[in-house]
């Protein structure tokens, strides 16, 4: 065979493999809050460039729309800070899920000043700038690893390949109930249209759509 048709083969090869992956994607487990019918779900990677410029923008979106944004913890396990980023998180989404939502912003804000060794410390004058403490043990009893992993094996499950991965839930019972938004230029243009189809008030996001 010769080399040009052995390139195109994989190339074919290597699409199909991506389009059957996409299509055995079991996204059903994913459900938006209780009194909510459409939501934006993010499986993110606190040490992920990527996750780090799409974070602002999801949760300008979230406001904006006026739908909740449901962040699920993914680290990597190539990442070597990002488990431990994510269990700080834990510990301050039970100060309040406001303080936890700070943090991880302020997390992806500072990606190229943090390490494995200064995460901790880093962490503890964050804290304190915000009038609270990091414990000496974070998680005695495992119980925010536990959340943690529950995270990464429901993407496991779906399962995932990349962060972040972010989807569009629709639970109106019109029109897609599950729309991953691959490209984040085109995340207001999907609300608009799954808000449409969901026959939710456009007052909201009429603003957004116009960025």
């Amino acid at each position: 065979m010769k080399r040009s048709s052995v390139v195109h083969f994989a190339a074919a090869l290597a699409l199909l493999l991506a389009n059957t992956l996409a299509w055995s994607a079991d996204t059903s487990m994913l459900k938006a809050p209780k009194g909510s019918k459409v939501a934006i779900i993010v499986f993110e990677d606190l040490e992920c460039p990527q996750c780090a410029k799409a974070a602002p923008l999801l949760h300008e979106a979230s406001k904006k729309y006026n739908i909740p944004l449901v962040q699920y913890d993914f680290p990597l396990r190539q990442h070597p800070w990002s488990y431990d980023a994510a269990v700080n998180a834990r510990y301050f989404d039970t100060v309040s899920l406001k303080l936890g939502d700070d943090y991880r912003l302020w997390v992806f804000a500072n990606q190229n000043y943090i390490t494995k060794a200064s995460l901790r410390g880093m962490t503890e004058k964050w804290a304190e700038d915000h009038k609270t403490t990091l414990p000496f043990v974070v998680d005695p009893q495992g119980t925010l690893a536990a959340k943690v992993e529950a995270d990464r094996s429901l993407g496991a499950r779906i399962p995932l390949d990349h962060t972040p991965t972010i989807y569009i839930i629709n639970e109106s019972g019109h029109g897609a109930s599950v729309t991953e938004v691959s490209d984040l230029t085109q995340l207001y243009q999907t609300l608009d249209t799954v808000m449409k189809e969901a026959g939710t008030s456009t007052q909201a996001h009429k603003t957004a759509g116009s960025h």
